[in-house]
């Protein structure tokens, strides 16, 4: 006799009624929802028939029209007459420099750090922890104070700019190094360097599988970069091997040739790399003491160095308790940016005040201020949350 199929369970019916507690939650979230968009509603439309009433000119209109201020360093080519929305991009990827150059230095800087604090060398520790306290007690606006008055103040004038190698020279003008002349072989070793790095990430996949699989450890940090960098000759070499430099040349009070980055960008980037590297290596040092002892004992049976323990196996661990963390510091740094209108330098801040002072247009300008580091903060927040699903480890 043929045995009977189990019958399937018949699929649960949403219950749309009041007792539901689940209906009960959707209806409370959108009741929620709609109270927030009436307030936010009710304030613009205040502001806005405030603004009507005293004669005070409002919207962002202002943004197609002449700016007529000039900015000191830019990324890309501004002119005076260039429109207020080209000036708050200059800003905005004056801002976006800092932010980005400021968390890798920081992240290197405090990982070191955070490192050397557990150095078998007494020194080496004690130096870390002095590091740390001094740097993360001081507020990090009198930090950039301080840096910047030491570049333009402590720094020779550009006359007697100090020379490396008749290269790179430092004064109270800046920092002036050489750069490539551009050209179609340097965007072939772009597109090298970009081939390099898919290829290091696939054989860094590789050497973890085989590592899980033999034991045996393999480079994963120097091979990529090789493959990387190797990329980046081939393309180089494929796109006819330019090799012209600009170099910066100085005559007298004037300099022609290379780059320079200002003694403002300086400051600032300087500040708030040593500021936030402090808090980063408080950060790493409690993720690694998170790791349990035992784990730096078994690692000790298999052979490994202190290094290899150390890369293989603590950190691995200790990027759990890491990454929330250094993700409010990198927030943090990028905020803290915004200060760098006390020294000068033309981020979004500084173009902002500069634009809300000629147009009075307050509420915009504040606004897009708002508005762009609310999406560099989630932007930033987003990626490394990301990481963090991906570096977690997994229960078997």
């Amino acid at each position: 006799m043929a045995q009977a199929l189990p019958r399937r369970a018949a699929p649960r019916r949403r219950d749309w009624t009041w007792r539901s507690q689940a209906f009960r939650g959707l209806v409370f979230q959108l009741v929620a929802i709609a109270l927030v968009a009436l307030g936010v509603w009710y304030l613009a439309a205040n502001t806005l028939e405030n603004m009507r009433v005293r004669g005070i000119q409002s919207g962002f209109d202002f943004l197609r029209t002449p700016a007529g201020f000039d900015i000191g360093e830019s990324l890309i080519p501004y002119d005076a007459l260039d429109p207020y929305w080209k000036a708050f991009l200059v800003g905005i990827l004056n801002t976006l420099r800092v932010a980005a150059i400021g968390i890798v230095a920081a992240t290197v800087l405090g990982t070191l750090l955070g490192i050397g604090r557990f150095s078998r060398n007494a020194i080496v520790r004690g130096l870390c922890y002095a590091y740390v306290e001094f740097f993360r007690n001081v507020p990090v606006l009198l930090q950039l104070l301080m840096w910047y008055l030491i570049l333009t103040d402590v720094l020779p004038p550009l006359s007697e700019a100090i020379s490396i190698g008749g290269l790179f020279y430092l004064s109270n003008n800046g920092f002036k190094f050489p750069v490539p002349v551009w050209s179609a072989g340097h965007a072939f070793a772009a597109a090298g360097l970009a081939a390099g790095a898919v290829l290091g990430w696939l054989y860094r996949r590789w050497a973890i599988r085989q590592f899980e699989l033999t034991g045996r450890a393999r480079s994963l940090v120097l091979a990529p970069i090789g493959i990387a960098l190797a990329g980046a000759f081939v393309g180089w070499v494929a796109g006819g091997a330019p090799a012209q430099w600009s170099v910066p040349q100085i005559d007298g009070f004037l300099v022609s040739g290379g780059a320079a980055a200002t003694p403002e960008f300086l400051g600032v980037l300087i500040g708030l790399v040593l500021y936030t590297a402090a808090f980063i290596a408080e950060v790493v040092r409690a993720g690694i003491a998170s790791v349990s002892h035992g784990q730096v004992e078994a690692a000790a049976s298999l052979g490994l160095s202190k290094a290899q323990s150390m890369r293989l196996v603590i950190l691995p661990q200790a990027l759990r308790v890491i990454i929330p963390p250094m993700t409010s510091q990198y927030l943090n740094l990028t905020k803290n940016s915004s200060l760098a209108v006390a020294i000068g330098y033309p981020d979004v801040v500084s173009i902002a005040n500069t634009s809300l002072n000629q147009t009075g247009r307050a509420v915009e300008c504040i606004a897009i201020i708002m508005a762009v580091y609310l999406t560099t903060s989630l932007a930033t927040a987003a990626f490394m949350n990301w990481y963090n699903k991906r570096a977690a480890i997994k229960e078997r």
